[in-house]
């Protein structure tokens, strides 16, 4: 493999798909969308910072207040939370539009064999194709910060720089996110005969692996673990004079720290069945980063995703400082190498089946 001639597929491809005319569309589609997700997200923003501005001019009332029970002020960042549900759905969507006829649209246009015939070799069109794609996805990601940003900049929200180096981390992982279904797409490209069938495998997959999966997850782990506990039964006393009415008995607290032991055990084992899934789930992985990068103060001690929507995870707001990015990371690292490897092993799949296709 020489440099010249990889980047030179790599050029031509990362032209075609900016010149394309489904790659614009939806491009623009998803820009529309994620914007109108920003603007959503910056009004919840506003009214959690008007939020904290009146609980702090209430504190300053209060003489003698601890420190550790000051609230936290909202972060910018749980704008992207509402960014990452449109990448999650639309980015994909784009990736699997960019990857799913790179290859068979060659072959169905048997352009593949003129193409070998001139001087380049085989790894390097394999290599330019798939590296020209990820420029065109890092320039759709890129272009969707920056508008992101230049909104912000628009309703006078100014991120600092802790906020902006969280910001590049959500867009690279976004942008590994995208390449695992880029990854899927070109793998079925190569493997197919025909892109239409391209095309219809890897939106299987898309369902499988985005929706199907963890619904499987969380059935095979409510059959393994059962329902949950049913929390205390409060008692209601009813008096003689009907005057006064029913008067409900509050739960002991014997009972209710039984009830928390029981759902602590059912979650403990509940988790591992559901990660188990959820880790070879592009759009789990993602949702799980995103959500943690995006809400910088949920402390998840606890994240068990039981549905594809929701999840159960421990939050902690008030006394507890809100975890780093650092910290974060650490806590993620199992999903981002997950998506990682997903790039990876189908990369590695379409490769393989292309360097021995036999064409003629």
């Amino acid at each position: 493999m020489e440099a010249k001639g990889l980047f030179n597929v790599a050029r031509k491809e990362f032209i075609d798909h900016l010149t394309s005319r489904g790659f614009i569309i939806i491009l623009a589609l998803f820009l529309i969308i994620s914007a109108s997700g920003m603007h959503e997200g910056i009004n919840r923003y506003n009214q959690q910072l008007d939020t904290y501005k009146e609980q702090i001019s209430q504190i300053k009332e209060v003489e003698g207040i601890e420190p550790g029970y000051m609230p936290e002020k909202p972060s910018i960042m749980l704008v992207f939370m509402f960014m990452s549900s449109y990448i999650m759905m639309l980015g994909a969507i784009l990736a699997i539009a960019m990857g799913f006829d790179l290859l068979s649209k060659e072959k169905e246009t048997r352009s593949l064999k003129s193409l070998l015939s001139c001087p380049v070799f085989r790894d390097e069109i394999i290599n330019g194709k798939a590296l020209g794609g990820t420029l065109a996805l890092v320039f759709a990601m890129g272009t969707s910060l920056f508008i992101s940003l230049a909104i912000l900049l628009i309703f006078s929200i100014v991120p600092s720089m802790n906020e902006l180096a969280t910001i590049l981390v959500f867009g690279i992982v976004s942008i590994v996110f995208l390449l695992a279904y880029f990854a899927i797409a070109l793998m079925m490209s190569t493997v197919s005969g025909d892109s239409g069938s391209a095309l219809l495998c890897t939106l299987v997959i898309f369902f499988i692996l985005g929706s199907l999966l963890p619904i499987v997850g969380s059935t095979v782990a409510s059959m393994v673990t059962g329902d949950p506990p049913e929390p205390p039964a409060v008692e209601i006393q009813h008096e003689t004079n009907e005057s006064e009415g029913p008067i409900s008995k509050g739960v002991g607290e014997e009972e209710m720290r039984q009830y928390q032991e029981e759902l602590k055990a059912w979650s403990e084992k509940r988790r591992p069945i559901t990660e188990a899934f959820n880790i070879i789930s592009p759009n789990m992985n993602y949702q799980k980063i995103s959500f943690l990068i995006s809400n910088p103060q949920i402390y998840s001690a606890v994240y068990e995703q039981s549905t594809p929507t929701s999840g159960s995870m421990t939050i902690a707001f008030g006394g507890e400082a809100a975890p780093g990015l650092q910290e974060v990371l650490g806590k993620v690292w199992k999903n981002i190498l997950a998506l990682i490897s997903f790039s990876v092993v189908f990369f590695a799949i379409a490769y393989i089946k292309f360097m021995r296709m036999d064409i003629r």
